[in-house]
């Protein structure tokens, strides 16, 4: 019988099974020692990474004792790997050392808001499998690598708030994955690359902050997959690309450059942006009315241009508006009616145009608004009565218009800034100011108003700017205005203000500009006003008499007191145009020709008087002479 060898023998099962098992044991023992040694030399890793970064106490818990996965700031992989830092905030200083790529399944690092230096780190080109890099507000500077598309796989990069210098690298365009790139806050000079416009996969471009100049690259609004373009804060110039294909944009800031020509009609076609800022620039033309068919729009901001015509009626009526800002243009015509058609507009800013006819009504069902800023325009006619208690407004500024009615008994109770100078209103300060409990700043100069200052307008303790000048407001000013315990500026020049400046006004110790010119205030200024420390005085063109307050007798309140003929100064005074209190009679003798005659026949009168006293005194003496002498003559005599 021949034999089989045993290699050539048919295996039972079982001993393949065993086999297998053994293979399967040696691989698990093998992967878990290699797991145990990369686990090893990753801990090794980050504590000396942690070293490198100052030892901060933010990271108190990376220690040997427990494992680097409960780290703060450290998340793994599901096989225990390091696969991210989000290490934001924590005090880091120092530089980003090679060995960090000795982390190998490193793929997203967030270092921002630390105080790391250095140039870029290019280190990180040997960490293979990192696609995220966040180092923004630190201090890394000098010139971005040329070579930085060394990055093949990177799809998100923010170096934002550094130090960067020097032109973008057109090598940028060659990172084809990319969906994030910012760069701003940096000081990046020269052009914008226009190789940018190859990123087919980039979503959000911020190159804000920077000295960039020249034109907008037409590729960046032709990338589909756009959603953020911020430019602003730079020093570019020329039109805006006329073409937009980048219909996923959400935002477009573009403001603060030395852009020209007119706002492109393709903005129209972007239907999900929602901010569009375009302000501090040089655009001209119209506002195309295809901005107001924007469903999602929210925030329109193209004030300080030079744009002018009509603001398109329709804005607002087919969106969410919130703010609405386009003042300091040349703008005409009138506010649109349905700025508030979404019922979620904040803030109305148009001021400083050429905008005429009525303040829409429509505002006045506008629950959201907090800002309503109209002021040097042509508006005219009354406020709708409505706005005036919108619960929201906090600011309505309407100087310099048209505007015409009085002022209502009741307003917005969260009003802490109302300014209605320059226009028309008229009628008395209602007694029932006293519920305007937050009003902050009220100017209401160059108006109409008459009657008294109520005194319960003093129970206004917030007040710290009040400005009623310029109308003709009358009676004495109440002595409860050292209630107004806020109050810097006072203005009420040019009134019909009389009687006293009340001695309660030295209690506004916050007080620094106080205007009561031009008035009929009377009596002397209260001694206890020495006490305030004034940068502007003006009691100009009143009816005041005595001695000025010694805290004013010097040059810096040289004009305060003019035409005030009966104030004066101490002798000593630099206060050329008031007069010395101690020979001010003297002089005004002096003017008198009457005073003068009189003072000489009195003087005359008692000359002659003392003159006839002297003689019939000394006549008299003579005769007692006489008599005595004849007396002793007779005695001699008969005593012989």
């Amino acid at each position: 019988m021949t034999r089989v060898p045993p290699s050539r023998r048919k295996l039972k099962p079982i001993h393949i099974l065993f086999s297998f098992l053994f293979l399967f044991i040696t691989a698990v023992e093998f992967s878990c020692a290699s797991a145990q040694h990369l686990l090893k030399s990753e801990r090794t890793t980050l504590l000396n990474l942690k070293q490198q970064w100052g030892n901060p106490p933010s990271l108190r818990n990376w220690n040997a004792s427990s494992p680097p996965c409960n780290w703060t700031g450290v998340h793994c992989n599901d096989n225990g790997s390091v696969e991210w830092f989000e290490l934001m905030s924590k005090g880091l200083t120092g530089h980003i050392p090679p060995f960090i790529c000795d982390l190998p399944n490193l793929r997203n690092l967030y270092l921002s808001d630390n105080s790391l230096t250095g140039e870029f780190p290019t280190v990180f080109y040997n960490c293979s499998k990192l696609v995220e890099i966040d180092i923004a507000q630190n201090g890394f500077f000098g010139r971005f690598p040329d070579d930085i598309d060394r990055f093949s796989g990177l799809m998100w990069i923010d170096v934002g708030g550094n130090n960067f210098t020097g032109d973008i690298p057109p090598a940028i365009g060659n990172l084809s994955a990319l969906m994030y790139l910012s760069l701003d806050n940096n000081s990046f000079t020269g052009s914008i690359p226009s190789e940018i416009g190859n990123l087919s996969n980039l979503e959000t471009l911020d190159l804000s902050s920077n000295n960039l100049e020249g034109e907008i690259p037409s590729g960046l609004l032709l990338l589909k997959k756009l959603d953020s373009l911020t430019l602003y804060k730079n020093k570019l110039s020329g039109r805006i690309p006329s073409v937009i294909q980048s219909l996923d944009l959400i935002e477009i800031d573009l403001s603060m450059n030395k852009l020209n020509g007119s706002i492109p009609k393709d903005f129209g076609k972007l239907q999900q942006l929602e901010v569009l800022n375009l302000f501090s620039n040089h655009l001209s033309g119209n506002i195309p009315t295809s901005i107001s068919q924007i469903p999602t729009l929210k925030n329109f901001r193209v004030f300080k241009n030079n744009l002018d015509g009509e603001l398109p009626q329709e804005i607002g009526f087919h969106s969410k508006l919130e703010t609405f800002e386009v003042f300091e243009n040349k703008l005409t015509g009138k506010l649109p009616e349905n700025l508030c058609g979404g019922g979620t507009l904040l803030v109305v800013a148009a001021f400083s145009n050429n905008l005429t006819g009525e303040i829409p009504r429509s505002l006045q069902s506008c629950h959201s608004l907090e800002t309503i800023l109209l002021q040097d325009n042509s508006f005219t006619g009354e406020i709708p009565p409505g706005i005036w208690t919108l619960s929201n407004l906090s600011s309505l500024m309407l100087t310099g218009n048209f505007l015409s009615g009085e002022l209502p008994s009741t307003v917005s109770w969260n009003l802490s800034r109302l300014e209605i100078n320059d226009n028309k209103f008229s009628g008395q300060i209602p007694d029932s100011i006293s519920s305007w409990t937050e009003l902050n700043v009220f100017k209401a100069s160059n108006n109409l108003l008459s009657g008294e200052i109520p005194t319960s307008f003093t129970s206004l303790s917030q007040l710290s700017v009040l400005h009623l000048d310029g109308n003709s407001l009358s009676g004495e000013l109440p002595s409860e205005i050292k209630s107004w315990s806020s109050l810097t500026t006072l203005h009420l020049a040019r009134n019909k203000l009389s009687g006293p400046i009340p001695q309660a006004i030295s209690y506004l110790k916050g007080l620094l500009d106080l205007d009561l010119s031009e008035n009929q205030f009377s009596g002397e200024i209260p001694p206890q006003m020495s006490r305030l420390r004034l940068s502007t005085l003006n009691l100009s063109s009143n009816k005041l008499t005595g001695r000025i307050p010694f805290a004013f007798d010097n040059l810096a309140y040289e004009n305060s007191f003019l035409n005030n003929p009966d104030l004066c100064a101490s002798a000593s005074s630099p206060i050329s145009n008031l007069h010395n209190c101690y020979t001010k009679s003297s002089h005004s003798q002096k003017s008198s020709p009457k005073i003068i005659a009189m003072i000489v026949v009195l003087s005359a009168f008692i000359i002659l008087v003392a003159i006839l006293c002297t003689m019939i005194v000394y006549r008299l003496y003579l005769q007692k002479k006489h008599k005595h002498i004849a007396d002793l003559t007779a005695w001699k005599l008969v005593e012989k």
